[in-house]
């Protein structure tokens, strides 16, 4: 493993997820670990997250902590973590790679870290069963104990960091300082639960084989699927499926583009970022209403609904706890299934290039993706594409 990687994947020490995974679980996992971007300045990047998405700020890693290559910030909201990391002497080797990286994509995710009981476990378990190994299990420590991490390739440049912290309870991973809460000022409650799904987009042709990858070598199930007949415009289309683990705890979905008149919003993903990549992540949230509210508050930017949409949505999904009205006021979209129902809605993009923006999601029993609402996401999507010159 080179430093660079260790640069890219800063997974979490702290115990976000639930201590244990069904025995009977081919390739256990305890959960989402962290979320880790490479960013061109991640003081900013923190100051974003903090800000419009009422993160708390609780460890740092940079020159005065011993990494003069590069700069990391933790950023923490109940069960849900992201790593921000930036270059700081891009000369070096960690420095220069995550620099390129940047240079090639522009900010975006490089690694979903998925919390394991056994690293070495996982690791042998993947690469046996045809994973690319990109870092074999190896140990962290320090004061507050040992880390143990392994590291495989997925889609494009993102990669899975597989974390074993059974024996650490430091702040972070080693190497990396607690910071004190109030540091940079006043912080409200946190607005959300844990990551709900992460969606990967990749280039055409490509969406079944990595289903098949998390199948065969997470044991993952297919939850949902939706074909060009779902989503779909005059313009443009897409595919896509969604999977999940044995506990149910990791969901991921991957999509590809259709072919159409037009480009698809993969298309403009995969134009802008460089290849396939992480394209959004669904945050979970008790009250949707209030942490939308809230975000609008510190300046954070939501996709728009046409108001049709809201004149048939009480006949359509039949009782909420949310008012339709209120729905309608702030672009909140909804949808039912078999179990429950679900409140959704989506940010623009969270960076200059038209890549990886975010779903906040509130679930009231509802175990889908909001099959129903896709096809007003995709226009709205395509509205912004339109004013972006992209379409």
């Amino acid at each position: 493993m080179n430093a660079a990687s260790t640069a890219l994947a800063a997974p979490s020490s702290a115990p976000l997820a639930p201590p244990t995974a069904p025995a009977t679980d081919p390739f256990p996992l305890l959960g989402n670990d962290a979320v880790v971007f490479a960013v061109g300045n991640a003081r900013q990047a923190m100051h974003f997250y903090r800000t419009a998405f009422g993160m708390r700020v609780t460890a740092y890693r940079g020159p005065e902590t011993g990494t003069p290559e590069t700069v990391s910030y933790v950023l923490e909201s109940k069960g849900v973590r992201f790593v921000v990391t930036s270059p700081v002497q891009p000369h070096t080797e960690a420095g220069r790679v995550l620099a390129e990286h940047i240079a090639a994509h522009g900010d975006g995710v490089t690694d979903v870290a998925l919390q394991v009981p056994d690293a070495r476990a996982a690791y042998a378990r993947a690469v046996e069963r045809g994973a690319h190994g990109l870092a074999e299990p190896y140990e962290l420590t320090d004061g507050s104990g040992t880390v143990v991490l392994a590291r495989i390739a997925a889609y494009g440049d993102t990669v899975h960091t597989l974390v074993d912290r059974t024996r650490y309870h430091g702040p972070y991973l080693p190497g990396y300082e607690a910071v004190d809460p109030g540091r940079f000022g006043p912080q409200g409650e946190p607005l959300f639960e844990l990551i709900d799904h992460v969606v990967g987009n990749v280039e055409l042709g490509a969406m079944d084989k990595w289903i098949e990858f998390y199948q065969r070598v997470m044991g993952f199930t297919q939850i949902q699927e939706f074909t060009d007949e779902d989503i779909a415009t005059e313009l443009s289309s897409l595919m896509s499926k969604a999977l999940g683990d044995g506990s149910g705890k990791v969901k991921f979905n991957v999509s590809e583009p259709a072919i159409g008149k037009r480009k698809s919003q993969i298309d403009e993903y995969l134009e802008f970022y460089g290849g396939p990549g992480v394209q959004h992540i669904a945050l979970a949230t008790d009250d949707i209403v209030a942490t939308v509210r809230a975000m609008q508050a510190a300046g954070a930017e939501f996709l728009t609904t046409p108001g049709a949409y809201y004149d048939v949505l009480a006949e359509r999904i039949g009782g909420m706890r949310v008012p339709v009205e209120e729905l309608r006021e702030l672009n909140i979209l909804a949808d039912r299934d078999e179990d429950g129902y679900l409140l959704q809605i989506f940010t623009k993009p969270v960076q200059d290039r038209p890549t990886v923006f975010f779903e906040i999601i509130e679930r009231r029993g509802a175990k889908g993706f909001g099959r129903g609402n896709f096809q007003a996401l995709f226009e709205a999507i395509e509205r912004e594409q339109a004013l972006r010159g992209n379409l």
